[in-house]
């Protein structure tokens, strides 16, 4: 990440991450795939449905793996060993302390949050019942999401994707076999995740223990190193509220789209898990900007981050707009493997048209976070998130949308494109304003 030419690096790096996360919501989709054709509509709605409560309640400890990812570059980039062990050992035993205590809150606050989000009555009990086994599996997520994060940060992508094709392979096997073979339906999708879920985590902890380098993990020396708790937080705490936050504003947004019945709930989950894949190849560069530009700014080499930035703009934006437009053109017979009902297909066309059209403007958008939180700004991009994102997406939603002649999933939909435009319009001149700091300072700034 430190010498020679860029884009040929970040493309290197970033591939097997767009593999690996293309790979993970390929497995995920076979969830709803499998209970949409053999459990029906309503199985349908309830899965897809609770995507932005898991998120809600998962990004804001996701988050935190941002913190270790930035904190393990730079010290690996600087060769400073003892704080980089410390480090893996802190974020370790952060992400079971992480998943324990999801799986205490999902376990107990399901049934209540869906009726708080007006899930339709025909599908709330399936996602009460959905979401309570899957959060069963939060600690081994976080596991995962952690010590993949840490591997990410030394430049490794190739293990972390070949953990989520072993998994995902047994997912799916399990989704089949307890789906169709035991009719378990919405319960055998949600054990058949808990279970590959495990099985990753396991690979990663295995692979760390294994590890004879610097980020080598030594059970009995997990522990909270307070100094560098204190630097996870002060990166990852900031991308946690943010994501957090986002996931609110995406929860409020399901419940107006839960306002139209079950039909559009189930168009809409299962177009949202379509657009999952553009999104997730598109956040490779965002990785990849985050965990190059942490690298370069802690070796000094901060010449190089404009760079690094230009690169990942562009990779982003082709991604955002061949697989977009791909997704727009091909949306109807993609939307065919979820279900056969046409008035589900033509709902979720609805969703896909406005969000995949217009998505290379959320990678853009991400890709100006990434850097921000690769030089050590976190607070900033968090507080233009907010409002730009989060704070439009919100005053719509309780202003024009309640209005009649706004009140259609289109006019809903377009409230993603035009919060995307205007955060990334803000996010280009916060990083010209810190970037010019940096290059008066000549030194470090700090957050």
């Amino acid at each position: 990440m430190l010498e020679g030419a860029i884009l040929p690096k970040m493309l290197l790096f970033a591939i097997p991450l767009m593999a690996s996360s293309v790979l993970q919501l390929l497995f995920n989709a076979a969830d709803i795939i499998v209970v949409g054709k053999f459990a029906g509509d309503n199985a349908l709605a309830a899965v897809g449905s609770n995507g932005a409560l898991i998120n809600l309640l998962v990004n804001f400890f996701v988050g935190l793996s941002v913190g270790v990812n930035v904190l393990v570059a730079r010290y690996y980039a600087s060769n400073q060993e003892e704080n980089l062990r410390e480090t893996v050992h802190t974020a370790m035993l952060l992400s079971v302390l992480s998943g324990v205590l999801l799986t205490f809150v999902g376990c107990l606050g399901a049934k209540q949050i869906l009726v708080w989000m007006k899930s339709p009555d025909e599908v709330i009990e399936l996602a009460a019942v959905y979401l309570r086994i899957y959060f069963l599996g939060m600690t081994a997520m976080m596991v995962y999401n952690f010590g993949a994060a840490i591997l990410r940060a030394v430049g490794d992508t190739r293990r972390p994707l070949v953990f989520l094709i072993i998994a995902g392979v047994i997912n799916v096997g399990l989704n089949l076999i307890f789906v169709i073979v035991f009719g378990l339906g919405v319960v055998g999708v949600a054990l058949a995740t808990v279970i590959s879920q495990c099985v990753s985590a396991c690979m990663v902890i295995v692979c760390l223990t294994r590890e004879t380098g610097v980020i080598h993990l030594d059970i009995q020396s997990l522990r909270i190193y307070p100094e560098k708790f204190g630097k996870i937080l002060q990166i990852g705490l900031p991308a946690s509220f943010q994501g957090m936050l986002f996931s609110l504003s995406n929860v409020i947004i399901q419940s107006s789209v839960n306002s139209f019945g079950a039909t559009v709930v189930a168009g809409s989950s299962a177009g949202a898990n379509i657009e999952g894949f553009v999104y997730v190849a598109m956040n490779a560069f965002h990785q990849a900007a985050i965990s190059f530009v942490s690298q370069n700014y802690g070796a000094g080499k901060k010449d190089r981050i404009i760079k690094i930035l230009i690169c990942a703009q562009i990779g982003v934006v082709i991604v955002g707009i061949v697989l977009g437009n791909l997704a727009v053109y091909f949306g109807h017979p993609l939307l065919g493997l979820y279900t056969t009902s046409q008035a589900v297909k033509q709902a979720g066309m609805r969703r896909i048209r406005v969000i995949c059209g217009t998505y290379a403007l959320c990678g853009m958008m991400d890709v100006m976070v990434g850097a921000l939180r690769g030089i050590g700004y976190s607070i900033m991009p968090m507080i233009v998130s907010l409002v730009g994102a989060c704070g439009l997406r919100l005053f719509w939603i309780f202003t024009f949308f309640r209005m009649p002649r706004f009140h259609t999933e289109r006019s809903l939909y377009l409230t993603y494109p035009v919060s995307w435009t205007i955060t990334f319009l803000i996010h280009v001149v916060c990083f010209c304003i810190v970037w010019s700091k940096i290059k008066k300072a000549g030194q470090e700034c700090q957050v």
